[in-house]
């Protein structure tokens, strides 16, 4: 059944459905008209809407992929592993065509102008694409609809539809329940995959493009103008536990350290490139399930991921002797499995993240293997085996943080405008100023009407276009909107400001991975170098003070300034040197203990939080206290406390922040309330401000009669 968002002419010809029947899409006409099917993270043709409306719809259909570095950049980094990934499935992607009587036309450069050359030469009258959520994708879309405005057609702009592939059948996300454990309660149906349609034959003598080599792609990426002169991809390429064996950065050595750096990729970048296709190409032939060179992730077409994740899932029936493939999977599992069901998105979430395959796919699998496993049942009380849990509690996690996202973009309630960023595959909130204090900021202009298809209305600067850039970092337990009194003042003084929502908290996503210090680090980095684009103002609360640490002291380019508030880490005299890293797992006392912590912070949380704000409790009102209570139910929060159990802030402060040479503020609470006489309920302020005044020579200390948690 084919849904339509509205049957009316909405401006620029948008129109959004999705396909909820496994039967697929019907259709009483059939238009003559040409349909441009532009792919971007849904390699498949399997479970493919877009796809399967397309060929009901129209008599000819092109399939279309352009390398886009905006894409393959922002959204899948600069990674390898991933530029091998997207290579190795869009040559499937490719093949699966051909055998349906089609074709895939590949392009290089902007999305939108390879679109509109296309549109013009096949004068199409239909595009599809499917429906994002990151602000950046969103972004590139509104731009395509500009640039369609412009094509002189005889008859009329091509419409353009976006599609999705819906796991619950959903009639409107406003009725979405805040609260996954409220949103689970109401059993909502769910869809079944759609096979792949039966494509028209395309004969029109057209140009289908040729495939490129990994060694053609790593050139195409490394021609990109809008990487930093200082070569900011060996900054974002750069392990932070690696670095800090080899001690902190000096600022001083960062441009002979990045030009060493970016003389050697050059030197060895072109045979190591070589090297890589062909370990590609040969674990291709042997039709291995870790088709890139390091080997550490399912990729390939979707059947290749499919005969992984059966490998994957019948796990406990043991390795049979003769099928190497399934040995390959199941050493992989067990490699990975740092945490129970951890290993099935680190093999599998790079196959979902670019669409090889579909979230609902692989429940749809993992209930037949579970079926298969009793009798044809499922039992209410849990699934029978862990890798049947791992793979549904995975997707069934994505898609509500995937569902959360659209609903953010659709409701224009409060002071902030959620973007979403998404880093290794996962959903990470930030904010833009909401209207009426947006000042010179550039918009776009959108209907009403369309509120469920409007592309991003607003760009990551906050007020205006200029001036500097400041990024908030919260600390545990808290999200962006801990700075919302904060925010605004400093964009009036002609800042611009982002504040992000750290992977784990808030609305943003809780994966089932192990949580560090050095993680969110690598995170803050990665937003810098993809979001920000420039060195900024760094302003860290709590532990997140001592992300903003970690920043400076392993990769100091990125900051101008520094502002730790309350922040986490210790002050240890002569620290010299990091001592060798141990490995990190969950547990058991860190599993029983997030178990019975979770429930008492529930039921203190009012208390626990109004103790950080001695001096303004009214600050702990229902908004913070009902999305602090909201997040705890979300898939993934239990994950997050077990790492309370595990963070390891030994690396002090003054050894962190040695090599940093520019400006340092430390801003710490007093030890006693003026107006509470209450002590600061997480640190003992008189010791601290003590030791930071002894070992921080030339660092700015302010002692202020504040509160734990900003302002």
């Amino acid at each position: 059944m084919l849904e339509w968002a509205s049957r009316r002419r909405l401006p620029r010809s948008l129109f959004r459905f999705s396909l909820a029947a496994s039967k697929g899409a019907e259709s009483s006409s059939v238009d003559d008209g040409v349909a441009v099917l532009w792919l971007k993270q849904d390699l498949r043709i399997d479970d493919h809407p877009g796809l399967v409306a397309a060929a009901s719809r129209h008599r000819t259909v092109i399939p279309l992929y352009v390398f886009d570095r905006r894409i393959l950049s922002r959204m899948l980094g600069y990674s390898d592993d991933m530029l091998e990934l997207v290579l190795v499935a869009i040559e499937d992607l490719r093949e699966s065509l051909k055998d349906q009587g089609s074709n895939l036309m590949i392009r290089f450069g902007s999305a939108e102008n390879a679109i509109r050359e296309i549109v013009k030469e096949v004068k199409a009258t239909t595009i599809l694409a499917e429906e994002e959520v990151e602000h950046e994708l969103r972004k590139i879309i509104d731009t395509m609809q500009e640039a369609l405005a412009s094509v002189p057609l005889p008859e009329r702009s091509p419409e353009i539809v976006m599609w999705q592939t819906p796991f619950y059948d959903i009639k409107d996300l406003k009725d979405l329940p805040p609260s996954y454990h409220d949103f689970m309660k109401l059993q909502l149906p769910m869809t079944s995959p759609l096979g792949p349609p039966r494509l028209p034959p395309v004969d029109m003598g057209l140009d289908w493009g040729p495939l490129p080599s990994i060694a053609d792609l790593k050139q195409f990426m490394d021609g990109d103008p809008s990487k930093s002169k200082e070569d900011w991809t060996s900054i974002k390429e750069t392990v932070a536990e690696k670095m800090l064996l080899n001690g902190p950065v000096d600022q001083a050595e960062v441009s002979n350290t990045l030009i060493r750096g970016v003389e050697s990729m050059n030197s060895t970048g072109s045979n190591q490139t070589n090297l890589n296709h062909e370990q590609t190409q040969r674990k291709r032939l042997q039709k291995s399930a870790f088709v890139t060179s390091k080997g550490n992730l399912v990729g390939g077409g979707t059947n290749a991921v499919l005969n992984a994740l059966d490998a994957y899932l019948r796990y406990l029936e043991g390795t049979s002797r003769d099928d190497w493939q399934e040995s390959e999977v199941h050493e992989k599992l067990r490699e990975n499995e740092s945490r129970d069901g951890a290993s099935f998105g680190t093999l599998f979430g790079s196959a979902l993240s670019l669409g090889i395959i579909s979230r609902r796919t692989v429940y749809h699998e993992a209930i037949k293997y579970e079926k298969e496993r009793n009798a044809g049942f499922i039992s209410p009380f849990g699934y029978s085996a862990a890798t049947i849990a791992a793979a549904a509690n995975a997707v069934f996690s994505m898609e509500w943080y995937w569902l959360m996202a659209r609903k953010s973009q659709i409701n224009d309630e409060g002071l902030f405008s959620v973007r979403i960023w998404r880093w290794n595959g996962y959903l990470i909130q930030e904010f833009t100023l909401s209207a009426p204090w947006l000042k010179g900021q550039l918009l776009l202009n959108c209907n009403t009407t369309l509120a469920k298809t409007c592309v991003s209305l607003k760009s990551y600067t906050v007020v205006g276009r200029e001036g500097p850039a400041v990024l908030l970092v919260h600390g545990f337990g808290a999200f962006f909107e801990h700075y919302r009194d904060n925010i605004h003042p400093i964009s009036d003084r002609g800042k611009r400001v982002w504040a992000i929502t750290l992977l784990g908290f808030g609305k943003s996503e809780k994966p089932n991975v192990f949580y560090s210090e050095l993680m969110w680090a690598e995170l803050l980095r990665d937003f810098i170098i993809q979001v920000v684009g420039e060195p900024v103002h760094l302003v860290g609360n709590s532990i997140g003070g001592y992300f903003v640490a970690i920043i400076v002291g392993l990769w100091p380019a990125l900051a101008k300034s520094v502002v730790l508030i309350n922040s986490a880490g210790n002050v240890i005299p002569g620290y010299a040197s990091v001592p060798s890293p141990k490995e990190r797992r969950t547990s058991g006392a860190a599993w029983l203990g997030a178990r019975l912590l979770l429930p008492f912070l529930r039921l203190r949380l009012p208390s626990i939080v109004k103790n950080c704000y001695p001096t303004k409790m009214a600050r702990a009102d229902d908004r913070l206290l009902n999305e602090m209570l909201r997040s705890s139910y979300d898939p993934g929060a239990l994950v997050l406390l077990e790492s309370i159990f595990s963070f390891d802030l030994s690396i002090p402060l003054n050894y962190l922040l040695k090599g940093f040479n520019e400006r340092v503020l430390i801003i710490q609470v007093k030890a006693m309330m003026q107006k509470s006489g209450m002590k600061d309920p997480i640190s003992d302020s008189e010791s601290r401000v003590a030791m930071l005044r002894e070992h921080f020579a030339g660092i700015v200390i302010k002692e202020l009669n504040a509160v734990t948690l900003p302002p």
